[in-house]
């Protein structure tokens, strides 16, 4: 028989984490080696068990799952890692496969398809579903907000005015007026509202 293909389980949600476990350890050709609640566990356990695969849930406490990829990739340069999340905002799948991280799937994805999905990562192949691909082309396509508009915009999500942005950045007014106007151009919306829920569906804020 073959040799079962290690997997190390990053994910805080308990229920979550047993699910994921229990489906992979079904199959007779995979074994979860090891089991982490937090981004930080998460690399010390990739470290000290040295798993073919690991999932990593993207929003976790300590460490995000993004920052353990990036943590795990820069000691483990061939690390195959898939990221996992609730959420499918197009900012996420951007930064996983910036990270180097070969598979994206959200939590509802199905048995067959997690499965496959770790198969393919198993073998070096990049896996991100059809929907997901398109939304992360989609984005590609648009104009990136700089880090300084993306500062903006989390202001912007939290309800801050024009006055209030300045303050807080040590800026002028009037610039911060001009990063809002380049904010709204760039995401293709009309106002502080529309800006506020694009930002947190496509995942480039996260509350």
């Amino acid at each position: 028989m073959s040799q079962k293909i290690r997997i190390l389980v990053a994910e805080d949600h308990l229920i979550a984490r047993v699910g994921v476990t229990g489906i992979i350890n079904m199959q007779s050709d995979m074994t979860v080696v090891a089991e982490a609640v937090n981004g930080r566990q998460a690399v010390e356990r990739f470290r000290e068990n040295l798993p073919d695969v690991a999932l990593l849930d993207v929003r976790m406490p300590k460490m995000t799952g993004i920052e353990a990829a990036v943590a795990i990739r820069t000691e483990f340069a061939d690390a195959r890692l898939i990221a996992l999340t609730s959420y499918d905002g197009a900012e996420d799948i951007r930064r996983a496969v910036e990270a180097g991280v070969l598979g994206f799937l959200t939590k509802d994805v199905l048995h067959d398809e997690l499965i496959k999905t770790i198969r393919s990562v198993h073998t070096g192949r990049r896996y991100i579903p059809a929907k997901l691909a398109a939304k992360l082309a989609e984005q590609q396509e648009r104009p990136q907000l700089s880090p300084r508009e993306v500062e903006v915009l989390e202001l912007i999500v939290e309800g801050r005015g024009n006055k209030q942005i300045a303050y807080d950045l040590g800026i002028s007014e009037e610039t911060a007026k001009n990063h809002v106007k380049h904010i709204f151009g760039k995401l293709g919306v009309q106002d502080r509202t529309q800006a506020a829920t694009i930002a947190i569906q496509r995942g480039i804020i996260h509350l």
